[in-house]
């Protein structure tokens, strides 16, 4: 039987410790279920694209995304989104239509205790 390693991106390693340890001070228990989410295997981590984003959505929300967000689509209104990795496009995208492409650890020095933060997968 093969033993499972997790992911062997050094930075993505040190998140998922930083959230779970973040999750334990606040006790908060969405971010340690973000660690999770994100210590999945490559192909089953989520990759979101802006048409869903866009069509799940309203003005002046919080999403964030447990892998990475994709240029495909079309945005149109202002969201914030934090995810892991963002495409150009994505990002392009996002800042064109008002909003922010932030990453994990922004959003968690913005906002400790998860509140009104919508997981997309």
């Amino acid at each position: 039987m093969v033993k499972r390693t997790g992911p062997t991106d050094i930075n993505l390693r040190r998140l998922i410790r930083y959230l779970r340890k973040r999750s334990n001070e606040e006790g908060v228990r969405v971010w340690k279920d973000i660690a999770w989410r994100l210590e999945r295997p490559r192909r089953q981590r989520a990759e979101v694209n802006i048409s869903r984003i866009n069509r799940y959505t309203k003005e002046g929300d919080t999403i964030i995304v447990p892998g990475s967000v994709i240029g495909a689509g079309k945005l149109e209104h202002r969201v914030i989104v934090a995810a892991w990795k963002f495409s150009e496009g994505a990002r392009q995208k996002i800042t064109e239509a008002g909003g922010e492409a932030i990453t994990i650890e922004e959003l968690l020095e913005r906002n400790p205790k998860g509140s009104g933060v919508i997981i997309m997968e």
